[in-house]
């Protein structure tokens, strides 16, 4: 096996960060140091919460978590309750976490934990204020840092919040370009064009509960709300669960396929805000900046995700690409 990667897991949990959060806590290619929370899906507060409910359910309360960003860098802040619930994990009401207490400079604690350990990766789920700030405090602890994945922006798909813009970057613009014109090391870009092929369906759902009840329980809980709202929403059977791509490619980096180029974000307060701009025909002659993924290889995401959360041995796939032809169709 490779070297395990050190990793700072940046995220707003969501239903969708929590479930990429489990598949990094099962996969022993990752050490995962540190866990951050931004306001993002849900205020940085009740995503620390969340967190802890992960951790819990892993095994894994020994792992640092710290609370971040309360808003944006200067936008008003605006949650995605309405697509994860009140509660962040579609209104499961999971019993808090009381027996930790959680860390709440999530900025101090990244340039603490990359200062001592430069090549530490980072895996940035949310909105991008809590780098950002870190960037405007200490951008020298960047530099050696081993990756720098994140789920956001958008190529050549649509929006998810407007027709032009994903979500982690509309809800905080400002610190998604600073990133992009500050950060020192390339930006790997998996967004919607990659993550909207990956649908949980209910078939999935219901082997993953077949063959681990304790596992697919939750998954249950916390993604019936996100099942309803994708079929009101797009009409969709099953539900998108974008982070765990972000995850699956630090483990299995053919999954993911792209090119590099030059990518710019819009910060301005128009339609265009948190556009992600690709110039992939080089007009600009700027440096690249990033890595932005195009395409995934669906039926080896899956079966890396059922082997390490779901603990399939060999999993058949064959159903589910099936039925992910059908919802696409």
């Amino acid at each position: 096996m490779d070297a395990i990667k050190s990793v700072i897991i940046d995220c707003d949990p969501g239903i969708d960060d929590s479930l990429a959060l489990l598949l990094a806590l099962k996969s022993p290619e990752l050490k995962v140091v540190g866990i951050t929370t931004v306001s993002g899906n849900v205020p940085a507060e009740l995503g620390a919460q969340n967190v802890l409910k992960v951790l819990a359910l892993a095994g894994r309360l020994d792992i640092p978590v710290h609370v971040g960003a309360k808003a944006p860098l200067r936008v008003p802040y605006t949650s995605a309750q309405d697509t994860h619930g009140d509660d962040g994990l579609g209104n499961s009401q999971l019993p808090a976490i009381t027996t930790v207490t959680v860390g709440t400079d999530a900025v101090a604690f990244i340039i603490a934990t990359l200062t001592a350990a430069p090549t530490t990766s980072i895996l940035a789920l949310g909105p991008l204020t809590n780098i950002a700030q870190v960037l405007q405090q200490q951008p020298a602890v960047f530099k050696q840092v081993a990756q720098f994945t994140l789920m956001g922006g958008n190529y050549r798909s649509h929006g998810n919040c407007s027709p032009v813009a994903e979500y982690n970057f509309w809800c905080d613009p400002d610190a998604a370009q600073l990133v992009f014109d500050q950060l020192p090391v390339p930006i790997q870009m998996v967004g919607l064009d990659v993550t909207r092929q990956i649908v949980l369906t209910p078939s999935l759902l219901e082997y993953i509960q077949a063959i681990n009840p304790v596992m697919g329980q939750f998954i249950k809980k916390i993604t019936r709300f996100y099942f309803d709202f994708h079929w009101q929403q797009e009409r969709v059977i099953g539900c998108v669960i974008n982070d765990p791509l972000a995850v699956a490619v630090m483990l299995e980096p053919t999954i993911l396929t792209g090119f590099s180029a030059y990518t710019a974000v819009v910060a301005t307060d128009d339609v265009a805000r948190g556009q992600s701009i690709v110039d992939d025909h080089e007009f600009w002659q700027r440096p690249h900046n990033s890595l932005v993924e195009t395409h995934v290889d669906v039926a080896a995401f899956w079966r890396l995700f059922l082997t390490r959360v779901a603990g399939a041995t060999e999993p058949d796939l064959s159903a589910t690409l099936h039925q992910l032809k059908v919802v696409g169709a």
